[in-house]
């Protein structure tokens, strides 16, 4: 069967993304699990026996501690760092809590977040005690019900009444828990206020009643003014002392309203902290580290200096809180028990609780580690568990003397001892991996040569494959291994759980893409034994980009296996496009200053070696503007090159290219070595510097319209100007920025009416492109059509693109606009490139501003806020979609700027189009299949989920976004097979 090959590449970039998605269903871990929830509450385990001639002696105490608080009200507030609590911050806008922390009866620690740093993962850690996986970063926007052992559901099994207001991803996690609660999208970001108050008005009523037992109130505000300002705002600090005054109300109402019986327990905490740009999802310091405050009258005042306080486990809450309430430890957990909390009770107390504690980690540790005898956390738990035994012998005899106390000490300390090392060893297993899954580019690179010839076609080998024997006894194979596995393992793969009909399926497609390779390769290898007919064209020599282009893709490729170059990897894309501009100087120096002194004869000669290569091109399959043009019809058209001004032009045009390259770079610091370092955007954006943020986004617009309506029609160019000037407002509106003759911020809005605005005329051209298109394709084949059409698709995305980028980050979208063209005019046009180096240099730059936009491979640089422009509410698809795209921008617009440009050469080859399809797909293929492989490799590397698991996250989102570009591609190359000859 034969394809186009800008038809082949789209098919093959969607079976890639299909197995890209397969590969993150076997990659991201399955956290160890324990029994099913609703065996969880067994019996709890007595009291050490004591060895020995005393073991008949049995303690009595085997039933679950009674619990140590009444009422328990926990205080989640989003993204609550621990400096706000802990530094400058916190003594300056929290003066209660500072006090609280500093000489009330309290307990402070810093609780370290395990990535991704978001909110529901955060939640599962905080109520279960286990570390989520980090797919579940995905999952964030749509929270299904949590299916574990968790101390919510411990809590409502045990008859505790639990109210809950705030963020609704706790009612998604844990549907018909509460006996009462209020839930606020986590999710509406431009909210900084009302989410908040939503929680607050029920405070007053509910402190004053006594019908519940647990209080859960988890504010986002904070988050909020993170996402859209930055954690230096002005709005932080009123947002804080809002706060403190929140938990001032509450301690002062569980303290007037305690029993002499037992006391209440205010817990403060926060879910994650957020960046140095106010983001979360990595692993920055900023972000992992959050407050824990455990503030009651059942611990003893503080006195003495204020000491740095200790690091512990988010982990930890959940056994704390269990023996807080007395109930069971969930069954899942990791964490260990913090135990300055019950540090007030007995020795033998204390030694129940961490002996409960040890016993359910070993368990977990028995039910998910085969060899557990011999981990080192079970044969200390074993230890401590004997020493603990003869305490009891020597409580049970009546022994009250100092040696009593001295051995409590010592097997206290064993048993938080082998708590902490049966924690590592069940954190360090954390991930069951799925192996059993995936396959493709093989096919792509076999299909260089045929899909880069003039007529853009792929024979693909498809019938004989599939009535082939070989067909038949892969199929048989991949069945009978599916079988020896699903049968045999323990640990059920996601294969072994589809249905035998889809899996058959999948076999057969995995057995189809096989033949079909083995046919291909077959193929080239009997086509490399034909014999030459033109020796000269195939020894033909690489140009100077031709050689970077290669060196480049190549070294691009092997950075992706070490940690430092993924997290700086904006430093690979810089140094590329640095060097490819100098050798595009270097091209421009030699075709202007070089060529035209050269000897008179020397064209006729490249005339009559052009004449040759055309004729030799039909039996070697080289398009002929791409090998003629480029390498010999460069001094052909020395008369016809840039002339008088714009010669000069051409020649600066890299080093003006370099200069707006490093502008950008000083915008946005990214990546994780440098990004705390100050940059031109902090800048921008602070406070006291709105005035000069204000003209430069003004600049910004005003450039974008001129660099884009040169070739849109009137209508799209009226609607451009409106569209731009209520880009103006909206940041106006929302007080990013401020009108000329409005000096102060106080009406500050949601700027939905403006950005709604903006969004009419958003569709209006794209609209108006894509009736363009279709006429260009249905009923006209008119290239001039086509290319306005597609000019002014672009120009509305580009008007999308500037709702959605935050004011100080405009001068990119105007740096890309300029750079896009000055290549065009001054250096592809005139230097003759073919398809495939245009499509290169278009992908290598659309990869640089995704940089340059502040992106970085950590999870914590995506801009939540976009997602929500113009929204009353969260919309989960069109949040999605808008967040998808402010992500992509740079590298979407570089593509949508390819397809113009190739669609508007009408002295090109017409399978330029399928080309830069194909080398476009070829160029997103090439380093995702590398990184699957090395990822796979690296799955057991200390930076998995830090660094490699946020990248590959990233790499498949890219890849999806590719697929979509290259349909579009292909759906704009349709008429393509009507003017190709046979």
């Amino acid at each position: 069967m034969r394809l186009r090959s800008g038809v082949f590449a789209s098919s093959c970039l969607l079976v890639e993304a299909l197995g890209v998605a397969l590969f993150f269903r076997g990659f991201f871990p399955v956290p160890v699990r324990s029994v099913p929830r609703r065996e969880a509450r067994g019996d709890s385990p007595a009291e050490p026996a004591p060895p020995g001639p005393a073991a008949g002696m049995v303690s009595n105490w085997t039933k679950i501690p009674p619990p140590l608080f009444k009422k328990v009200v926990i205080v989640l507030i989003d993204a609550l760092r621990d400096d706000f609590v802990f530094g400058s911050k916190g003594k300056q806008f929290m003066p209660y809590t500072t006090q609280v922390v500093e000489k009330g009866t309290s307990y402070s620690f810093i609780a370290e977040a395990k990535p991704p740093t978001v909110t529901m993962p955060r939640i599962k850690a905080l109520m279960t005690g286990s570390i989520p996986g980090f797919i579940d970063v995905i999952v964030n926007l749509n929270s299904p019900a949590l299916l574990d052992d968790n101390l919510i559901w411990q809590a409502k099994t045990a008859g505790k009444r639990i109210i809950f207001y705030g963020d609704d991803t706790w009612v998604k996690l844990f549907p018909k828990h509460f006996v009462e609660y209020d839930g606020t999208t986590s999710f509406f970001v431009s909210d900084f206020t009302e989410v908040d108050d939503n929680v607050t008005r029920h405070l007053d009523r509910v402190l004053k009643r006594e019908d519940w037992d647990l209080l859960i109130l988890h504010y986002l505000g904070l988050d909020h003014i993170g996402h859209v300002t930055g954690p230096n705002s002005p709005l932080v600090g009123p947002k804080l002392h809002e706060m403190d005054n929140i938990l001032k109300k509450i301690h002062i109402s569980l303290l007037s309203k305690e029993e002499a019986s037992l006391p209440n327990l205010l817990v403060v905490c926060g879910d994650h902290g957020m960046s140095e740009t106010g983001s979360h999802g990595g692993s920055s310091e900023g972000e992992v580290y959050t407050p824990l405050l455990f503030i009651s009258s059942a611990f003893e005042k503080r006195s003495g200096p204020l000491t740095q306080p200790e690091i512990v486990q988010q982990t930890d809450l959940a056994s704390t809180l269990a023996v807080g309430l007395g109930l069971p430890i969930s069954r899942n957990s990791v964490g260990n028990l913090i135990l300055p909390v019950v540090g007030g009770k007995t020795m033998r107390e204390q030694l129940r609780f961490v002996h409960l504690n040890g016993f359910q980690l070993s368990r977990l540790l028995q039910e998910n580690t085969p060899a557990y005898e011999k981990d080192p956390g079970y044969e200390h738990f074993k230890v401590a568990e004997k020493s603990h035994g003869n305490w009891i012998k020597l409580y049970l005899e009546g022994n009250n003397s100092e040696i009593l106390l001295n051995l409590g000490k010592k097997v206290l300390k064993q048993y938080l001892e082998a708590l902490k090392t049966l924690s590592s060893s069940l954190s360090k297993q954390v991930a069951q991996y799925d192996m059993y899954s995936m396959m493709v580019l093989l096919l792509l690179l076999l299909s260089v040569p045929k899909a880069l010839s003039s007529r853009a076609e792929f024979e693909v080998p498809l019938s004989p494959p599939l009535f082939s024997l070989l067909f038949y006894l892969m199929c048989l194979m991949l069945c009978a291994v599916h079988v020896i596995v699903c049968t045999s393992t323990e640990s059920l793969c996601y294969f072994c759980s589809m249905s035998w009909l889809t899996a058959v399926g999948v076999m057969m497609l995995i057995s189809a893409l096989m033949c079909g390779i083995l046919s291909a390769i077959a193929k080239i290898f009997e086509n490399s034994r034909l014999p030459l007919k033109n020796p000269v064209v195939s020894s033909s020599s690489w140009s100077e980009v031709d050689v970077l282009i290669l060196a480049g893709t190549i070294g691009h490729v092997l950075s992706l296996g070490a940690s430092s170059f993924i997290e700086e990897e904006h430093q690979t894309w810089y140094f590329l496009i640095t060097t490819l501009c100098l050798v595009l100087c270097q091209e421009l120096c030699r075709n202007n200053l070089l060529l035209k002194d050269c000897d008179p004869q020397h064209s006729t000669t490249v005339k009559q070696n052009f004449d040759s290569t055309g004729e030799a091109s039909e039996c070697k399959n080289i398009d002929i503007p791409a090998a003629g043009n480029q390498k010999m019809g460069k001094a052909t058209s020395s008369a016809e090159f840039v002339k008088g001004s714009d010669k000069w032009i051409s020649l600066a045009s890299p080093w003006i290219i370099l200069t707006c390259c490093r502008l950008l770079r000083s915008l946005n610091q990214t990546g994780v070595q440098w990004a705390h370092r100050p940059d031109f955007g902090h800048w921008l954006t602070s406070s006291e510097h709105k005035s000069e943020l204000s003209f430069l986004a003004a600049v910004s617009l005003l450039m974008i319209f001129f660099l884009v309506q040169r070739r849109c029609s009137l209508v799209s160019k009226i609607a451009m100007a409106l569209g731009l000037l209520g880009v103006y407002s909206y940041r106006a509106a929302i007080g990013n920025i401020i009108f000329p003759w409005k000096h102060d911020s106080k009406d500050i809005s949601k700027g939905i009416t403006e950005a709604r605005f903006v969004y009419v005329f958003v569709l209006g051209i794209v609209f108006t492109g894509t009736k363009d298109l279709l006429k260009s394709q249905v009923i006209s084949a008119d290239s001039s059509v086509k290319s306005t059409g597609l000019w002014e698709v672009y120009s509305g995305l580009v008007l999308l693109a500037a709702l959605l980028f935050r004011p100080h980050n405009l001068p990119v979208l105007v740096f890309c606009l300029l750079i896009q063209t000055m290549m065009t005019k001054y250096i592809w046009r005139p230097l003759k490139f073919d398809a495939a180096q245009i499509t290169i240099m278009h992908y290598w730059f659309g990869q640089a501003f995704f940089y340059f936009q502040g992106n970085s491979n950590g999870i914590a640089t995506v801009d939540v806020s976009a997602g929500f422009v113009g929204l009353e509410g969260y919309v989960e698809i069109a949040a999605i979609f808008l967040t998808a795209f402010a992500t992509y921008a740079g590298p979407l617009l570089w593509a949508i700027h390819l397809l113009c440009y190739l669609s508007s050469e009408v002295s090109r080859n017409s399978a330029a189009v399928g080309h830069g399809c194909f080398c476009y797909a070829l160029m997103r293929s090439i380093p995702v299949a590398i990184y699957i492989v090395l990822v796979t490799g690296l799955r057991y590397h200390l930076f998995i989920w830090s660094v490699f698991s946020p990248k590959l996250l990233y790499e498949g989102v890219h890849v999806f976004i590719t697929a979509a570009i290259c349909l579009f591609f292909t759906a704009m190359d349709q008429n393509h097979s009507h003017r190709v000859q046979d």
